[in-house]
């Protein structure tokens, strides 16, 4: 039975605060076991005394957002307290997600013709679906879904796997839908699903193996920094249990442990900010845990050292603080930023890709790879044919220096990368000179791979991590942000040297100010990619000079010996589906 919209919305403004009994379940879709939900004590307040400010309506986030104040609607998140029965989630979690979507607004009814093409029914089979190898079978959690809701989970992440066959795994995928189906239709959940696993400006949901890991070892490695007394305790009680056993199971703390009234104010801030959510409750619970355990003999180390990874569900189950005052303990954690996350993630993603290059000074060796993640024959063959700058006139056959040269550079990508094909966007020798034609056929693309051939015949680029579009976007005062892009970036030289110059964040903990963080800029006159007391790559607007210097972004060098040089061939690669 589907939602109506009028009826939901109505119902979300007008709900200001806790419900009458009556109204104990009116938020909840039709496909929710409503008896199995129980209002823990902490939503056992007193009646509002008309001091306390009313919660904020659907109709008053909508607004912000549109207005795209981004940092308004993430306080109202945080501090507005909605009850687990609040209607406003119907619409609001709807609109949070859509917030994310990169691709082009689904036709109404498409959701049900793929149903159709992977079913050849849009009717809920009777019998037990199959589900997708990227789902974990042991976590497929439904929590208060009846078995119709089960069925109708087990459906959108089948049509979700035809949808996107590049996720290979995703643990947390089911129990997100299970959750979003709590407070809405089967199509709006896969719309909501579909655009947190098409998000590019935030994570929401790993989606291969290698991310999944290294997920786990960043929060491994944050928590060592933030809840230092409390991992030591653990190690101390627990000696011969790798630390790494009990991190790879973080999410579940979370996910299969939490009550479902803070899982879903939990879901409330994660919808718009992305999984460092997560991150900041997996640091509180351990602080708790850690203070339980020494003030509560249940807790003891006698009953948790063997175990210490299913005391911690055991003791989320019973988690000793409300919803809020967990939320609060989360966002109240110093120095733990977006941008310190993302360099101990990219820090953790490099060291486990390490086992692909080796650097000896500037010089790489690259060693011997699998085929799985190279550009495929064809693929080859049309960027050989089609290239200029990988085309080096040496002694050998220049194909086969052409050859070696891409997948030297290709053994640089971040690996999901590597699962594309990469395709030439822009070539100053097909497509002309100028930075405005170089803008049309570049800007809307991410990553991108820039290659630069000089006249003295160097090759060297940058992987931009970022759209260069984004050199319009604006900030919350209206102003247009000078650098953008991500520690994800970094610097080349193809010949005569070999060397890649990452970020100087992956190999460094500490805040290296605002210098470090210069990655990419550019408007109608220039290109710019690196900054702090020089730039590692500038172009002119006609793309035909330019000048090299090393910078604190990167650490790099000069990318040529003259530090000024003039652009041969400029090639933009894009990678088709990324």
């Amino acid at each position: 039975m589907p939602y109506s919209r009028d009826s939901a919305s109505a119902q979300a403004d007008k709900l200001s605060g806790i419900v009458e009994e009556s109204d104990l379940y009116e938020g909840f879709s039709p496909h929710v076991e409503t008896s199995e939900i129980k209002v823990l004590d902490f939503y056992n307040l007193p009646k509002s005394t008309g001091k306390e400010p009313a919660l904020r309506s659907y109709t008053e986030i909508k607004q912000l957002l549109d207005q795209g104040k981004k940092r308004d609607v993430k306080s109202i998140l945080r501090e507005n307290s909605w009850p687990i029965n609040s209607p406003i989630r119907s619409q609001l979690w709807p609109t949070l997600c859509a917030q994310h979507n990169t691709k082009p607004p689904m036709v109404e009814g498409f959701y049900w013709e793929m149903v159709h093409q992977v079913f050849g029914t849009t009717e809920l089979s009777e019998k037990p679906i199959m589900l997708p190898s990227f789902v974990d079978a042991t976590h497929c959690l439904p929590y208060h879904l009846t078995s119709t809701g089960r069925s109708v989970a087990d459906r959108i992440v089948n049509v979700l796997g035809y949808d996107c066959p590049d996720i290979t795994y995703s643990p947390v995928l089911y129990p997100i839908v299970s959750i979003l189906l709590h407070f809405m239709s089967e199509e709006e959940a896969y719309h909501c699903v579909a655009a947190l696993v098409g998000s590019k400006e935030k994570v929401f949901i790993n989606q291969t193996k290698l991310l999944h890991e290294v997920t786990w070892k960043t929060v491994m490695q944050i928590a060592k920094k933030h809840t230092k007394n409390a991992v030591a305790y653990f190690q101390r009680i627990c000696p011969g249990v790798k630390l790494e056993r009990v991190f790879m199971d973080w999410c579940w703390w979370i996910l299969a442990g939490l009550p479902f009234q803070h899982l879903v104010r939990i879901m409330d801030c994660f919808f718009h900010e992305g999984i460092k959510v997560l991150y900041r409750i997996a640091l509180v619970i351990l602080n708790l845990f850690h203070k339980e355990c020494q003030s509560n003999n249940e807790w003891s180390p006698d009953n948790i050292k063997n175990d210490i990874g299913n005391a911690l569900v055991k003791f989320c189950k019973k988690i000793p603080v409300s919803p809020a005052k967990l939320l609060h303990a989360a966002f109240s954690i110093r120095g733990l930023s977006s941008t310190y996350i993302s360099r101990i993630f990219l820090k953790t993603e490099m060291l486990l890709k390490s086992r692909s290059v080796l650097n000896t000074g500037n010089k790489t060796l690259v060693k011997s790879r699998s085929s799985d993640n190279l550009p495929t024959s064809q693929s080859q063959v049309n960027i050989q044919m089609m290239s200029h700058t990988l085309t080096i006139r040496e002694k050998v056959h220049h194909t086969e220096t052409c050859r070696n040269l891409l997948f030297t550079l290709w053994s640089w990508l971040p690996v999901r990368i590597t699962m594309y094909q990469p395709v030439l966007l822009y070539t100053t020798e097909e497509h002309g000179c100028s930075l405005t034609t170089f803008y049309v056929r570049v800007e809307q693309h991410e990553p991108t791979l820039m290659m630069i051939k000089t006249c003295n015949n160097e090759v060297f680029g940058a992987y931009c991590s970022s759209r260069w579009f984004e050199r319009n976007v604006k900030d919350d005062k209206g102003q247009r942000q000078a650098y953008f892009g991500t520690g994800e970036t970094f610097l080349f030289s193809l010949y005569p040297e070999r060397a890649k110059y990452p970020w100087v964040g992956i190999e460094n903990d500490k805040d290296l100010g605002h210098a470090s963080e210069l990655f990419m800029a550019a408007d109608s006159k220039m290109i710019t990619i690196g900054g702090g007391e020089g730039q590692a790559i500038w172009m002119d607007e006609n793309i035909r000079f330019g000048k090299t210097d090393s910078c604190k972004t990167f650490n790099n060098p000069p990318l040529c010996p003259s530090g000024d040089f003039e652009i041969r061939v400029l090639e933009v690669y894009g990678f088709v589906g990324a």
